[in-house]
């Protein structure tokens, strides 16, 4: 079992409440593009704190739209240490793509910083996620976007991170042919896509549970 889960069960597992902060780009921060629904994040706070009653934990956004690694590095402090949180979960990629290859050693470089500092200035558990699958409707990214994926797994498996392997989901959907339906633009989730990450988010946290209100939540 990864290190990072084994970590976050131990917190589930006892009374005291976990502070989790979640930070990234747009996709984190749900603005706009989930048309007033919940994003996953927030369909991960109801599960947390009421569906398994932790009402104390707290759940902490701190994503910004348009976001990349090198502004979560310079804001680190106040995007996440002053929080002193149990577990970060880190989700970014689909902006630092734009870099294309040339921008993948510093992208890698930076990340493994933010890891590295969130490990020495407190005891949390990092979990990384993979961006979602986009449409080649955006030209530019489409292309460039699978080596920053890899890139992202290269992390993990370095920094022992938990990955949240969204890119592999969406791939299946969309050999399944509803990834449309899972977009509200070429790369932005919409309420059905926020539903898929936080199913998956779910599992891979062993919090699943089939009579589950969010986890019933219908996905094409």
């Amino acid at each position: 079992m990864n290190t990072e889960l084994q970590k976050i069960e131990t917190l589930l597992g006892r009374q005291d409440p976990i502070k989790w902060v979640f930070t990234g780009d747009s996709i984190t921060h749900g603005a706009l593009h989930t048309m007033g629904w919940r994003d996953y994040t927030e369909l991960f706070s109801e599960r947390i704190r009421y569906e398994m009653a932790r009402t104390r934990d707290a759940i902490l956004k701190t994503a910004i739209s348009g976001w990349r690694i090198d502004q979560i590095l310079e804001d680190l402090h106040w995007n996440v240490l002053q929080y002193q949180p149990n577990v970060v979960s880190i989700a970014v990629g689909m902006n630092d793509c734009n870099n294309g290859p040339a921008g993948l050693e510093l992208f890698q470089k930076q990340y493994l910083e933010v890891i590295d500092t969130i490990r020495n200035k407190t005891s949390a558990a990092i979990v990384v996620h993979t961006p979602p699958q986009i449409l080649k409707l955006d030209e530019a990214r489409w292309p460039l976007l699978p080596s920053y994926v890899d890139a992202i797994r290269k992390i993990a498996q370095k920094s022992g991170a938990l990955l949240i392997d969204d890119y592999e989901l969406w791939l299946a959907a969309e050999k399944r042919g509803v990834l449309p339906y899972w977009l509200s633009d070429s790369i932005h989730p919409n309420e059905c896509g926020h539903r898929a990450m936080a199913h998956l988010m779910m599992k891979k946290l062993n919090l699943w549970k089939d009579d589950s209100f969010v986890c019933r939540l219908f996905v094409p």
